[in-house]
C-alpha cells in the first residue's frame, strides 16, 4: 500500500487528510487515480502540487512509487 498525505489546499480539495492506496505505481498513475477518486476539484489542484515520494521531490510523472511508500501532496504555499 501507498500512504498519501494531503496538505493545505490539496487536503481541502480531496476532503481527506490521508489515505492508503494500492501500489506500486508512478506519480502520473497516482495523479490519475487521485483525480478519479476525489473528482475534478482535486484534479484542478494536482497539476500545481509537488509530490514528495519518500521525502524526495518527484521530478516527473514517470517517477516510481513503490509499495510501502509515503507520498506527500504539497500545493504551492504563499508567504515568507
Amino acid at each position: 500500500m501507498i500512504q498519501v498525505r494531503y496538505f493545505a489546499g490539496a487536503r481541502e480539495a480531496s476532503g481527506v487528510s490521508s489515505e492508503a492506496l494500492p501500489g506500486p505505481t508512478t506519480t502520473g498513475g497516482l495523479r490519475t487515480e487521485l483525480t478519479a477518486r476525489h473528482g475534478e476539484r482535486l484534479g484542478e489542484v494536482l497539476p500545481k502540487c509537488t509530490l514528495l515520494v519518500a521525502g524526495a521531490r518527484a521530478p516527473s510523472d514517470d517517477t516510481p512509487v513503490p509499495d510501502g511508500t509515503t507520498v506527500d501532496v504539497l500545493p504551492p504555499f504563499a508567504g515568507g
